[in-house]
């Protein structure tokens, strides 16, 4: 099969214009029914054009990745996601109970009755539930490779999450978004939100590595990251405690994992160490 060169750069700077494009029609049509038409457009944008990317490059192997990405169950790890799950619980718990210590209230360890945020009337249940899902077809579908295919999974996780975090910046300035609710707070609750999305990029793409590039792996993730983000009663301030235990859970995964983080076997074959990898998986 021929091998295939990502495009990294044509790639992010086309889910920048299409992404921010469509959000900043969205801060236009404010308070009118199609806010929220437009804010889908902008969420849709990374994976259709993570989809059209691979879809018209005229790679066989490729196209295979993709696919063999979102219904192939062999490449899922249970162990590791379940691994993934106890340690984002564990920073959830070790956040609150710090902040405990500091005067919190011991009840942030509740459920919260409802959201903390809605855009255009719409439930911020069905928000996090698409986010959850489409971000990860563009992310997993071709952006982190994209990157990851020219570095280090430990470089490719800082470059990343600078990129996964700038790509918010728009939903500060929309009203009913989360990161609106932030500008609220102040400057600091803003900065802690993109500070944290790089120590957490680097558990999401430990959890993505672990289940051989599994997309399913990745989705079930971030769905259980957004749940406990909105349904646990943690305050803002117990939000920026959660950000140090996130970097040090980081630290930990990075120090342990070595060989996944600073391997550099991938690089320039991505593809097609993963095609030997299915390939050897469907033939047992």
């Amino acid at each position: 099969m021929e091998h295939y060169e990502y495009k990294p750069v044509r790639f992010y700077i086309l889910v920048y214009l299409f992404t921010w494009g469509f959000w900043f029609l969205a801060l236009l049509l404010k308070d009118t029914p199609f806010m929220f038409a437009a804010m889908i457009l902008g969420l849709l944008s990374p994976g259709t054009i993570a989809v059209v990317t691979v879809m018209t490059s005229g790679n066989k192997m490729l196209k295979q990745d993709l696919k063999r990405k979102l219904v192939r169950f062999y490449r899922i790890k249970p162990l590791s996601i379940l691994g993934a799950v106890a340690i984002y619980g564990g920073i959830v718990i070790c956040s609150i109970l710090t902040s405990v210590l500091f005067g919190g209230s011991i009840r942030q360890f509740s459920f919260t009755e409802d959201f903390s945020f809605s855009i255009a009337g719409t439930s911020a249940l069905l928000t996090i539930l698409l986010a959850s899902v489409i971000e990860e077809v563009g992310w997993r579908g071709y952006g982190e490779d994209a990157v990851g295919s020219y570095n280090t999974w430990f470089k490719e996780s800082i470059i990343f999450g600078c990129i996964w975090g700038c790509w918010h910046l728009p939903l500060f300035l929309i009203p009913g978004s989360y990161q609106n609710t932030l500008t609220e707070l102040g400057p600091f609750y803003m900065i802690n939100f993109l500070v944290c999305t790089i120590p957490m990029n680097f558990i999401q793409t430990w959890v993505y590595i672990k289940n051989n590039r599994s997309m399913l792996a990745t989705i079930i993730f971030h769905l259980f990251i957004n749940f406990m983000q909105e349904k646990i009663a943690m305050t803002p301030e117990t939000k920026c405690i959660e950000t140090i235990f996130v970097a040090v859970a980081a630290i930990i995964l990075i120090v342990t994992n070595k060989k996944l983080f600073f391997g550099k076997e991938h690089i320039g074959r991505l593809l097609e160490v993963q095609n030997e990898y299915d390939n050897c998986a469907e033939k047992v």
